[in-house]
């Protein structure tokens, strides 16, 4: 007739890992990224190799770093090979890069929108045209609600 219900079998189902509210921080090893590599940015920049230049800046990114100093850096140094680019060679350049580095460039536009410089805003505003053209709002949305900052 009834069954034994002494079992407590169903218990061991832990209900907390089907939470979506359940916060859980995602490491992918952003202590060992300390940046790009200066000097290479520099020499391909010398040399006139542009989309080398901004590949190369975009390559290792400092995300949420313990120290401010590796992001203030990185973030100059993409700004000076952002500006280094002549207003027609962009599109081809921001057309080169995949949807993660497309979404890589987008933060550093935002960054460099926080604190402008001299004609930084200039540069910026049409680098973010090109890319928005390239990654689209989705872009723009996948960047600011990134926990992950450069």
């Amino acid at each position: 007739m009834s069954k034994n219900t002494i079992s407590a079998q169903f218990r061991r189902v832990d209900v907390d890992e089907y939470d979506e509210n359940k916060f859980v921080d995602e490491d992918d090893g952003g202590e060992n990224q300390s940046g790009p590599d200066e000097a290479e940015v520099d020499s391909l920049l010398r040399q006139g190799n542009m989309n080398a230049a901004l590949l190369a800046v975009l390559k290792n990114p400092p995300i949420t770093p313990r120290t401010r100093t590796p992001r203030y850096s990185a973030e100059q140094l993409v700004l000076r090979v952002l500006s280094s680019f002549k207003s027609s060679d962009i599109e081809k350049a921001v057309g080169s890069l995949d949807r993660a580095g497309v979404d890589l460039l987008m933060k550093y536009i935002y960054r460099g929108f926080e604190k402008p410089s001299d004609n930084s805003s200039a540069v910026l505003l049409q680098w973010h045209e090109k890319a928005l053209a390239v990654g689209g709002v989705g872009s723009i949305v996948r960047v600011l609600t990134a926990r992950k900052t450069v």
